[in-house]
């Protein structure tokens, strides 16, 4: 799972995809998947939502088109020795998805407890679990804003961490949030759904 999203990253950076073959890349992200294995870390972390399955449309309900709350999420198999969760979503596809110029940060929330076995719909208003901190979206408010993509069908990825540390309730951006993280990730998991508007 930790390749295959490694894998996927490397994808959208067309200009390291350019300069590497897909073989290289993934000869070196297989060596360093194997290494965090070794060190028994587990890979199993998932990340569902009842509202979408994987590469499905995103109900307008949680964009701009509609009442614009968070989706529903689940969490399971959080690896032993996790400390916090954190979850980012964002949109590589800014602002066409034919020539996509930047990411677009629509949610942040980290120091998620361990035990916490998902979200609900509308979490940010309804209540996140005690301790959780929502960071900065890239409108600069602490909170999410659904899909609103200016052209085109854009892709947007929810991406799950598990940590082995808690960290500092200050709300973060998702650069500042990457580099906390920072060797402090036991594993990951990523959901993408898609979204044009006009769709139902």
């Amino acid at each position: 799972m930790l390749l295959q999203i490694k894998l996927n990253d490397w994808r959208r950076n067309d200009s390291a995809w350019r300069a590497r073959g897909e073989g290289q890349i993934v000869a070196v992200l297989l060596a360093q998947a194997l290494l965090v294995a070794g060190a028994g870390a587990a890979m199993a972390l998932t990340l569902t939502s009842t509202a979408f399955q994987p590469g499905d449309k995103i109900p307008s309900k949680y964009t701009c088109e509609g009442v614009g709350i968070s989706p529903p999420l689940a969490f399971g198999d959080v690896p032993e020795g996790t400390k916090s969760l954190a979850l980012i979503i964002d949109d590589p596809d800014v602002p066409d998805p034919k020539a996509p110029k930047r990411v677009w940060t629509h949610w942040v929330v980290y120091n998620l407890p361990p035990d916490t076995d998902g979200l609900p719909e509308d979490a940010g208003r309804s209540g996140l679990p005690k301790g959780a901190v929502t960071g900065l979206s890239d409108r600069k408010q602490a909170a999410y804003h659904g899909p609103c993509p200016p052209i085109g069908r854009h892709r947007y990825f929810h991406k799950l961490y598990a940590l082995d540390i808690v960290l500092s309730t200050e709300a973060l951006t998702k650069a500042g949030l990457e580099a906390a993280m920072t060797d402090h990730v036991l594993a990951q998991a990523e959901l993408m759904a898609t979204y044009q508007k006009g769709d139902p």
